[in-house]
C-alpha cells in the first residue's frame, strides 16, 4: 500500500468535522479518523461508492494513494456479496481527494439501516461535499440496453425503510444535483436519464412488479442506493447517481435474471464507466 501526504491534495487540511454524538454518527467520525490516519489524508472532497462488478473502474479514476480493506476500518466489514471488492480507497483526481468505496452494504444483508448507509456518514465525516453513488440495475426501456449508462433524476424507495429517525425532514426535491448531471451532459452528450427504484431483495422482481414500477415511473430496478441518497441528503452532501444497465428487467426477454449475467455486464463496461468518471471528476 502506498502512502502519500495531503499537502497540496484536498480542499481540506483540517481534521473531519464534528458529527452529532449520536452512536451512529460518533461511529462515522471514527471511521473517518481511521481513515485520515490510515491513509496520510487529512480530507477528502468526493465520495464514489462503485455498484457490482464495477472494482476495477476505480483504477481508472486517478493516482492510489492508499487502499484499506473494509474490514479494517470502524462500523465496515467486509462484503460476502460477490462482485464487491470490500475496499476503500483515496484517489487523487487532479486536485481532488477523492474517497471510493468499492462495494457497499445492501439492506438484505439484515445488518440494519445503519449499516447500510455508514459509508455515506463516513465520508460526510471524511470531509467529502459530494457523492457519487452508482449501480448495476435491471433496465425497464427496450432501447437501452444492457451495457448503457443512465444519469439517476430521481428514485422511488419501495423498501419500506429510511435511514432517518424521528421527526427528521429531508427535502428530497433535488435529491441526485441538477448541476450534475449538467456537468456529465457536457462531459457526455446525450446520455439518458430515468426514475431508479430500489427493492430490498435479495430476490430479483417478478414480472408483476416490473409491471408496478413500470406504472408508477420506473425506469430502472436494483437493491442499493435510494435508502443511501437519503442518509447523503440528510448529511448535506450534494448527489450524482448513475446506473449501469446490466440486465433487461424480469419478463421483458422471457430469460432468467443471474447473478453471473449482472457481473459480467459490470466487468465489461468498466472501462468505459471509467473513463466517464475519470473526465467527470475533475469538473465537480
Amino acid at each position: 500500500m502506498t502512502r502519500e501526504s495531503a499537502l497540496g491534495y484536498g480542499r481540506h487540511m483540517s481534521a473531519p468535522p464534528a458529527t452529532p454524538l449520536d452512536d451512529a454518527g460518533a461511529l462515522a467520525a471514527e471511521a473517518a479518523r481511521t481513515i485520515a490516519h490510515r491513509t496520510g489524508v487529512l480530507g477528502h472532497d468526493i465520495a464514489v461508492v462503485l455498484g457490482s462488478g464495477w472494482a476495477g473502474v476505480a483504477d481508472a479514476l486517478g493516482h492510489t494513494v492508499a487502499e484499506l480493506n473494509q474490514s479494517e476500518v470502524p462500523g465496515f466489514s467486509q462484503s460476502p456479496v460477490v462482485g464487491h471488492a470490500g475496499k476503500i480507497r483515496s484517489i487523487r483526481a487532479g486536485d481532488r481527494a477523492v474517497l471510493a468505496f468499492l462495494g457497499r452494504t445492501h439492506l438484505y444483508q439484515d445488518l440494519g439501516v445503519d449499516a447500510t448507509v455508514h459509508y455515506v456518514r463516513t465520508a460526510a465525516a471524511a470531509g467529502c461535499r459530494t457523492l457519487v453513488v452508482t449501480n448495476g440495475c435491471g433496465g425497464l426501456r427496450e432501447e437501452w440496453p444492457p451495457g448503457t449508462p443512465v444519469l439517476i433524476r430521481d428514485h422511488i424507495n419501495l423498501t419500506g425503510i429510511t435511514p432517518l429517525r424521528g421527526a427528521t425532514f429531508v427535502d428530497l426535491t433535488d435529491a441526485y444535483s441538477a448541476r450534475l448531471r449538467a456537468i456529465v451532459q457536457a462531459v457526455s452528450p446525450g446520455i439518458p436519464e430515468g426514475v431508479y427504484t430500489q427493492f430490498h431483495g435479495p430476490q430479483y422482481e417478478t414480472p408483476a412488479e416490473i409491471g408496478m414500477v413500470r406504472a408508477i415511473g420506473g425506469d430502472l430496478v436494483g437493491m442499493s442506493t435510494a435508502v443511501e441518497v437519503i442518509a447523503a441528503r440528510e448529511a448535506g452532501l450534494e448527489v450524482l447517481g448513475i446506473s449501469l444497465v446490466t440486465n433487461y428487467a424480469a419478463g421483458m426477454t422471457g430469460q432468467p435474471i443471474t447473478s453471473e449475467e449482472v457481473l459480467d455486464t459490470g466487468q465489461a463496461s468498466a472501462t468505459r464507466i471509467g473513463d466517464l468518471l475519470a473526465r467527470l471528476l475533475p469538473e465537480v
